[in-house]
């Protein structure tokens, strides 16, 4: 009888995979705060347009994000799920839960 590995080790390389870029993990972060189309990310991360969409179409392919069309603009967002606030020594804060992980964000510099 085999039992299956809760890890689930080729899903969690392939989402680990697709966070392993300085920039998409900056997309992230930013759209942890909420919702962002292609242009408010170029000029959040002052990333070039071409980077932007193939780093956005990786992590949409790895189910982290999501894309909605709002009339003529996509709006990017995190995955139902993805986002989740934990409790760390008493402070609140926000977590990818990737499933076979969590990856807290560091708080913003105020």
């Amino acid at each position: 009888m085999s039992k299956t590995d809760p890890l689930q080790p080729e899903r969690c390389a392939e989402l680990l995979s697709a966070l392993a870029a300085p920039e998409r993990l900056a997309i992230v972060r930013l759209l942890a705060e909420g919702q962002q189309n292609v242009s408010q990310i170029i000029e959040a991360l002052k990333i070039p347009p071409l980077n932007v969409s193939h780093h956005l179409t990786k992590l949409k392919i790895a189910n982290i994000i999501q894309a909605k069309k709002t009339g003529r603009f996509v709006n990017y967002s995190l995955c139902e799920g993805i986002l989740e606030q934990i409790n760390t020594s008493g402070t609140i804060q926000d977590a990818l839960n990737l499933g076979c992980c969590q990856i807290v964000l560091p708080a913003h510099a105020s």
